[in-house]
């Protein structure tokens, strides 16, 4: 099996509300059902195997200590660990938070939404419960831990805060909602940094993945490099890993004599009519309303019709103490009467409509006999009853007509795909679907059936464990060039060993934080005593290298016995301290370039476009989020073919464009100096494009610093601004034995 050779060194731990057993309380004895659920069987190759184990809340109140003591024993030998609720935590934190504001929310129904601050602080210390549960397992780094579903999503952070180099996943089984949608929850800022402790966080689609990753960028801020988000110096990927089913399972029914036998049985009873299956829990993101109403308009548009079809509805009692759901089963009850009614003759009854839970036998009987499936979610994160039914269909017809809303919609192209909100369509496409032939059926239907064959749940469950490995061997690949304790301790040992040092630093995002307005950006008191401490030794010499105006930099540092370089090489002061710039360049370039800058910050509130000597800047770092970034796209695009004629330089760095003279970059401005100034210790560090040239040209024995964890040309990396400062401290203390107050200086 696959995971069986793996298993002797590390565990397994699932964590998910439910365990996939059911107990129950007859005749004064409990009773353990396994769970006949998608997930379950799907992960049941992994929780069931020695060592590894599935936490979770075991759907039972214990009346007792005993009884808690007897079924926490007997899921032991289940390899599965109960959270035990109470019921004020239930209520609070499931009925309560997870399905008053979650789902609805997570489904487009804000208007459903109940923002209850009791039920906020019960959702925190339940997640904090199943915290504590999984501490006690004794975790170990090893281990590898993958929680399921919102019910969830501040555990990983939780997980993490104590296991700091664990492999983590997270899966969403439902939607994720557009982030403006999503900012309409009060605590929407501690469920994503919740979810950020994980290393993989999966949906079931990519809509749902670029949901999630824009209310990281719009609502925390975070930067996005593809689909990778650094977060405590951890790269965490959001990913789209689409769940399947049993696919074995429900083929195998299918092809069982008593299976179809009770198929066959189910057709002889609706006298072989046109048979249209539909299979749902009771909840409003289902479309039952819009399904009925539809079906009531292909009764009354296609008379003839009439007496030919049948709708099979079976709805999955849901919640329905609650008032919106007892709303909604209301509401069918009156339209499946009305339109029995209306419709409805003695030989005949428009709809047959249950109210009940069945066993998969008999799912797969009603599968086997269905002539159409229709799926007209509102809202789904996949759907699994449409693959079932696809499953089951190798040796039987049928049509499956399926809400272009739900999840299942992005791999089974070849259904009949509809708007759910549109009772038009929906009756166009299931009187395409009664109508349409064996040969489209059996063609449709084969492309299906190769999609849940392939994508089948295990397949899900072995993709998913291989990418986070691979994640998690990337993180220890990015950590060994992290900037840290050991790493410093190196450095230094060259450093005193070295006679004449030189350390090149950028300016914005690596000495200061950058700034909404550029101008306000300027040193602070702290930096200057960090400077001047590392230019104290005599041995040591500061190079501040910036695309910054030589007047900006002349204005900050002028006074100082520093090397300025202004306009990634421009102007520089070296060797003398006197600004000289290379004025043999020609800036004929500017006046196209400017006239498209200008044209696109006209178009973008907050854009500005800033001249230097020889290169023009195109900052956005006050346009709204998103707006800039596309604006920045379309700007590049329209530069492009200026680019090679001019012999210019395109420069995409942290909120802002750049096009200068391609003679002129902070490597060949750098290398210069070094060749001149002949130091034995070489220090460079920055954030930007603009440094990797630094990075390239420099010797190999350069020890070069990116700011961030991104590609680079650097040896090492820190992770942000902070750390950079951090790290120039750290050199500034080991030349002096002042300390610097209020610098915040970490020592190694």
């Amino acid at each position: 099996m696959y995971f069986s050779k793996r298993m002797r060194n590390n565990r397994t731990i699932i964590i998910s509300n439910r365990l996939p057993v059911r107990i129950e309380r007859r005749d004064h004895e409990l009773h353990f059902i396994p769970s006949e659920g998608g997930l379950a069987t799907g992960l049941g190759s992994i929780y069931q195997q020695e060592g590894n184990i599935w936490v979770g809340w075991p759907g039972f109140v214990p009346e007792n200590e005993e009884e808690e003591t007897l079924v926490r024993e007997k899921l032991a030998d289940l390899n599965l660990i109960p959270v035990f609720l109470t019921e004020e935590e239930l209520q609070g934190y499931y009925e309560g938070f997870s399905n008053e504001v979650l789902w609805p929310i997570f489904h487009y129904r804000l208007s459903y939404a109940v923002y209850n601050t009791e039920n906020w602080l019960t959702y925190k210390s339940v997640n904090q419960k199943f915290a504590s549960v999984v501490q006690q397992q004794h975790i170990d780094e090893k281990d590898e831990v993958w929680i399921h579903d919102y019910q969830l999503m501040l555990l990983p952070e939780l997980i993490r805060q104590s296991n700091d180099t664990i492999a983590i996943g997270y899966f969403q089984h439902i939607p994720f909602p557009p982030d403006e949608v999503f900012r309409s929850i009060p605590w929407r800022d501690e469920l994503i940094k919740g979810l950020l402790g994980a290393d993989l966080i999966a949906f079931h689609t990519y809509n749902d993945t670029q949901h999630f990753l824009n209310a990281c960028t719009h609502i925390l801020g975070l930067p996005i490099h593809n689909n990778c988000l650094h977060v405590g110096g951890r790269s965490v990927f959001a990913e789209v890993y689409p769940m399947g089913i049993d696919f074995e399972k429900f083929s195998g029914l299918a092809r069982s004599t008593a299976i179809r036998e009770r198929a066959t049985q189910i057709r002889d009873f609706y006298k072989n009519r046109k048979f249209i299956l539909c299979i749902d829990r009771l909840d409003y993101s289902k479309g039952i309303i819009e399904r009925l109403e539809a079906y009531e308009s292909l009764l009354k548009e296609y008379p003839e019709l009439r007496e030919q079809v049948i709708l099979y509805m079976l709805v999955v009692p849901s919640r329905d103490t609650v008032p919106q759901y007892k709303a909604l089963r209301d509401e069918i009850d009156r339209q499946v009467g009305h339109i029995n009614a209306v419709y409805g003759i003695n030989e005949w009854i428009p709809i047959a409509y249950f109210y009940n839970s069945y066993p998969v036998e008999e799912l797969s009987a009603l599968y086997v006999a269905a002539d159409v499936c229709l799926v007209t979610s509102i809202r789904d994160g996949m759907n699994l009853v449409c693959k079932e039914y696809v499953a089951s269909k190798e040796e039987s017809d049928g049509v499956l007509v399926l809400s272009e809303l739900a999840g299942a919609s992005k791999e089974l192209l070849e259904a009949i795909q509809v708007n759910p909100n549109s009772v038009d369509q929906i009756r166009e496409a299931l009187k395409q679907a009664i109508e349409m032939p064996a040969e489209e059926q059996q063609r449709r239907m084969r492309d299906s059936i190769d999609i849940v064959r392939k994508f089948n749940v295990r397949h899900w469950v072995k993709i998913f464990f291989n990418r986070l490995r691979e994640i998690k061997l990337l993180q220890r690949q990015e950590m060994a060039r992290r900037v840290r304790s050991e790493v410093k301790n190196a450095i230094l040992e060259r450093y005193r060993a070295a006679k004449k040092r030189i350390f090149f630093l950028d300016y914005d995002g690596t000495l200061i934080g950058f700034h909404k307005d550029a101008d306000s950006a300027s040193p602070t008191d702290s930096l200057y005593r960090t400077l001047e401490m590392l230019q104290a030794d005599p041995a040591n010499q500061i190079v501040i290298i910036s695309g910054r105006p030589h007047e900006t930099l002349d204005r900050w540092f002028g006074r100082k016995d520093y090397f300025l370089v202004a306009e990634h090489g421009a102007w520089s002061n070296y060797p003398d301290f006197t600004w000289r710039s290379k004025n043999h360049l020609s800036t004929r370039w500017k006046i196209p370039v400017k006239h498209i800058m200008n044209k696109f910050a006209n178009r973008t509130a907050g854009a500005i476009v800033e001249e230097k000597t020889y290169s023009l800047a195109w900052h956005y770092r006050k346009a709204q989020t998103g707006l800039g970034q596309l604006r920045s796209q379309e700007l590049v695009d329209s530069l492009r073919y200026l680019i090679p004629h001019h012999g210019l330089q395109l420069l995409m760095g942290d909120k802002v464009i750049e096009v200068k003279n391609s003679e002129l970059n902070k490597g060949k401005a750098s290398l210069e100096i070094v060749k001149s100034y002949q130091p034995d210790f070489i220090f460079a560090i920055g954030d930007d494009a603009t440094d990797e040239d630094m990075f390239l040209e420099l010797p190999a024995e350069a020890i070069t610093v990116k700011v961030g964890n991104k590609k680079s040309a650097a040896q090492y990396y820190v992770e942000d601004q902070a750390e950079a400062v951090n790290l120039i401290e750290y050199f500034a203390v080991k030349t002096s034995s002042v300390p610097v107050s209020g610098s915040g200086i970490v020592h190694s």
